[in-house]
C-alpha cells in the first residue's frame, strides 16, 4: 500500500484576500493555495480553507464561526451575563467568548458547503480534500438554552452537517475535532454524533485531531493513549493526528489502533521555523513503520508549501509515495506561466503554514 501526501487543511490567508473579500479575489486566493499544492505534486490537495475566509477570526479561519454563525436556532449576539455562564462552564480558556447561544432547534440555515465544494472542485482536476469542523467541537463552544443535554446538542449538529456532507462528492471528507483531544471523558455522548456524520460520507472518511494551534498556541492537554477507545469507536477509513511538535514517543499507543483504521502521520513540525531535511522526515516515516508495522502509516501531512519570508531558498517536500527515494527540492513560487500568474499585488510577501503537525 503506498503512502499518499496531503495537508491537514487551513493556511493562514493571504495578506492580499484581507483588502478585497469579494467572490472572486477569493477564487485567486483558493486557485493559489491548489496550485501550490499542485506543484509540489501533493497527492490530495485541499483548499486552505479558504472558503470559509472570515477577516473577524484569521486566528481559525473560520473553523467555528463559519458554521454557527449560519445555522438556524443560535444567536450570535452575547449580554454580560451571557459572557459569566460561558466562561464558567465551558473550559475553553482560549476564548473570550462563545460562540453563538443556542436558542432553538438547530437548523442548517444558510450553511451550504456543497456550493463550497463546487467551487473549489471546478479549479483542480487532482484528488480533493474537503474539511468540516466536527459536531464535538461545535457543541463544545456554544452556550445551550435549548436542549438540556450536551449530548444532544451534539447529534442535532451532526443531523446538519451530515446532511451537508452527503451532498459533497471530494474523494476525501475530513471532519476536524481539536477539543476532544483534551476532553476524552467526553466519548460517550461525542461518538455517536460524530459517527453519524461519518456515516454519511461518500468517499474515504477522515478525521483529524490535534491539540490545537490557536494563534501558534497548544491548547489542549492530554495523551493519545487516552483517546484510544475513541478511535476504535469511530467509523472512519483513516486518522489524521498530530506528531512532529509532540515527538514520536506515543507512537507505541497505536498498536491497539484497531487494524481496519490507518493513521495519517504528522512529519513537519508547523510551529517552528526550522525547515527539517528530507532526511529527517524519511527517518520519522520509517520509525513509525518499524513501530506500527507496513501499511498503518496511509498518509503523511501536513506540508508546508510555502514557508516565511525569513526562511531562505526553497523546501525538502516528501512526493508521492512518501519513501525516502520520493524526495525533491521544491522551489517557494510558482512557475512562470503557471495559472496562479498575474496575481493581485501584495502588500507584503504571501505565506501560509499549514494549521497542526
Amino acid at each position: 500500500m503506498s503512502i499518499k501526501t496531503t495537508v491537514v487543511g487551513s493556511y493562514p490567508t493571504p495578506r492580499w484576500l484581507f483588502g478585497d473579500a469579494s467572490r472572486g479575489t477569493l477564487r485567486d486566493a483558493i486557485m493559489v493555495v491548489l496550485k501550490t499544492q499542485e506543484l509540489a505534486g501533493i497527492d490530495v490537495v485541499a483548499d486552505g480553507e479558504l472558503n470559509r475566509f472570515n477577516p473577524s477570526h484569521p486566528e481559525t479561519n473560520g473553523m467555528i464561526e463559519y458554521f454557527v454563525s449560519q445555522m438556524d436556532g443560535i444567536r450570535a449576539r452575547f449580554s454580560m451575563s451571557d459572557f459569566r455562564e460561558f466562561r464558567a462552564e465551558s473550559g475553553l480558556a482560549y476564548r473570550s467568548e462563545p460562540a453563538g447561544i443556542v436558542m432553538g432547534d438547530v437548523q442548517e440555515g444558510t450553511l451550504n458547503l456543497p456550493r463550497d465544494y463546487a467551487l473549489t472542485r471546478s479549479l483542480t482536476r487532482h484528488p480533493l480534500k474537503f474539511t468540516c469542523t466536527g459536531p464535538h467541537m461545535l457543541a463544545k463552544v456554544l452556550i445551550d438554552r435549548r436542549y438540556g443535554a450536551r449530548a444532544d446538542l451534539c447529534m442535532a449538529i451532526a443531523r446538519v452537517l451530515r446532511k451537508q456532507v452527503e451532498a459533497i462528492e471530494a474523494e476525501v471528507i475530513q471532519l476536524d475535532e481539536a477539543n476532544i483531544s483534551g476532553h476524552p471523558e467526553d466519548r460517550e455522548w461525542a461518538l455517536p454524533a460524530i459517527n453519524h456524520v461519518l456515516e454519511g460520507i461518500r468517499g474515504e472518511r477522515a478525521l483529524h485531531v490535534c491539540f490545537g494551534n490557536y494563534g501558534g498556541q497548544t491548547v489542549q492537554k492530554g495523551f493519545w493513549k487516552d483517546l484510544l477507545p475513541f478511535f476504535n469507536g469511530l467509523k472512519v477509513n483513516h486518522l489524521v493526528l498530530e506528531f512532529a511538535r509532540r515527538g514520536y514517543q506515543e507512537l507505541e499507543a497505536f498498536r491497539d489502533l484497531d487494524p481496519r483504521i490507518g493513521l495519517g502521520l504528522g512529519v513537519v513540525d508547523i510551529k517552528d521555523n526550522g525547515i527539517e531535511s528530507p532526511g529527517l522526515i524519511a527517518e520519522r516515516l520509517e520509525h513509525a513503520t518499524a513501530v506500527l508495522g507496513p501499511g498503518r502509516v496511509r498518509y503523511i501531512h501536513p506540508l508546508r508549501l510555502l514557508d516565511a519570508p525569513t526562511q531562505r531558498g526553497g523546501r525538502q517536500d516528501v512526493l508521492p509515495g512518501g519513501g525516502p527515494g520520493s524526495l525533491r527540492r521544491t522551489p517557494l513560487t510558482c512557475a512562470p506561466g503557471c495559472c496562479c500568474l498575474p496575481l493581485p499585488p501584495s502588500p507584503r510577501p504571501r505565506t501560509w503554514r499549514t494549521s497542526c503537525n
